[in-house]
């Protein structure tokens, strides 16, 4: 690999990343469309497959979202037959939310597109550069980590 002598803004990789996530999410919603889920409804059945024991509480935690936007979800994907909710013996007020056998197909499915498009994303990189990449972008997001920190730090000194 031929390494460049004109110097890189940091302005001009950080654009780097953002324009090579936005393309990212454009290519993974055109082959998840494939599915018949919505974005958001596809990574709701996602988490669910992965924490199946997971109240809708939990689930919204976990996604940062509001239980309300869950609940809306899971109205959608139980009416479309991707989940169906069976009320908890020990807690009338408590569902478990189970992943229908169509359900099943779409996460297997996605699994798939996953492996496929990660398989695509990095064709042509040595497993040393995959390593270089990752460990460099592992010191990016310890930036990002103390940037949220201070921000946190701030918020409070102005709350507190």
């Amino acid at each position: 690999m031929e390494i460049s002598t004109h110097k890189v803004s940091n302005k001009e990789i950080i654009h780097q990343l953002i324009d090579f996530v936005i393309k990212h999410r454009k290519i993974m919603q055109c082959y998840l469309d494939e599915t018949g889920v919505y974005h958001s409804q596809h990574r709701l059945l996602m988490v669910i497959s992965h924490n199946p024991d997971a109240s809708q509480n939990d689930i919204a935690k976990s996604m940062d979202i509001s239980a309300a936007a869950v609940a809306v979800s899971l109205k959608k994907l139980e009416k479309r037959g991707y989940i169906k909710r069976e009320m908890v013996k020990e807690d009338n007020r408590l569902n478990k939310i189970i992943i229908t056998e169509k359900g099943n197909k779409v996460v297997e499915q996605s699994k798939q597109i996953f492996d496929y498009a990660d398989q695509k994303v990095f064709e042509g990189l040595t497993e040393e550069e995959k390593h270089t990449l990752s460990g460099l972008l592992k010191k990016l997001d310890a930036n990002l980590a103390k940037m949220e920190d201070e921000i946190k730090q701030k918020k409070k000194g102005y709350n507190g």
